[in-house]
């Protein structure tokens, strides 16, 4: 079974990681989302990808310096199109309550916090905390780009597959990173993915999932190498023989 993953949500048609492009996925067919989660000032855990809201909302500064009472006065969505105007910051346990309404599984991305490991640390168990409230027949896979993270995650949820996340350049010793986190899954980028390094991860055993392809040609011919799952931007796009719904 080819794996599509909504990428922050169905984020070419609506502002990435809001329950909006989360709602598309299930219009769209696909069952599989991606999402970033990080920690406000007071410990709320929210979808965002980056540590500033800068880039997707209508403040600025450092998402460290909020709180969820912030959260209302926070537009996420008028920057991408008037029908989204008054799209909020999701909280986390909202993201929670929308996957159990639409049946969606996840892959959800910790962020590692920039400003210290205490707050990585409340991260981690804020998660924990709000799986607790997932459908039991959901599946969730954690992935992380700081190993540090992923470890420590799967010292707490051993029960929780989690998934190594690689930026372009892979480090020499990235098979004792996976086996280091306990990790079954790879996520790898698809800028300069050969078909060879694809079989060498097949070869160890490992799932392989590649970000971010927005290229319909491009997903058919890594899924022929043998890739399980891409990571895509445009999933309303693709035929209905890579729907998951």
């Amino acid at each position: 079974m080819k794996t599509l993953y909504a990428h922050r949500g169905m984020s070419a048609i609506a502002p990435e990681n809001t329950l909006a492009a989360f709602s598309l996925c299930a219009e769209h067919g696909l069952k599989w989302v991606e999402c970033d989660v990080d920690i406000l000032a007071d410990g709320t855990i929210v979808l965002c990808h980056d540590d500033t809201l800068d880039r997707c909302t209508d403040h600025s500064g450092s998402l460290y310096d909020f709180t969820r009472e912030d959260l209302e006065d926070i537009d996420a969505g008028s920057w991408f199109g008037d029908e989204f105007i008054g799209e909020k910051l999701p909280t986390f346990d909202q993201f929670i309550t929308l996957m159990n309404i639409l049946k969606l599984n996840a892959n959800i991305e910790i962020k590692a916090c920039t400003n210290s490991w205490e707050n990585t640390e409340k991260l981690i168990s804020g998660v924990i905390e709000g799986m607790k409230n997932l459908n039991k027949e959901a599946n969730v896979l954690i992935s992380c780009f700081n190993p540090l993270v992923l470890a420590e995650f799967k010292r707490r949820c051993p029960e929780v597959p989690v998934a190594c996340l690689f930026d372009t350049e892979m480090p020499g010793d990235w098979l004792a990173i996976m086996q280091a986190c306990q990790s079954d899954t790879i996520h790898v980028s698809d800028e300069g993915l050969t078909k060879d390094k694809v079989q060498e991860f097949k070869d160890f055993g490992l799932e392989v999932n590649v970000y971010t392809v927005n290229s319909l040609m491009r997903a058919n011919q890594l899924f022929n190498w043998g890739v399980d799952g891409v990571f895509t931007d445009i999933g309303h796009q693709f035929p209905s023989r890579y729907r998951n719904g």
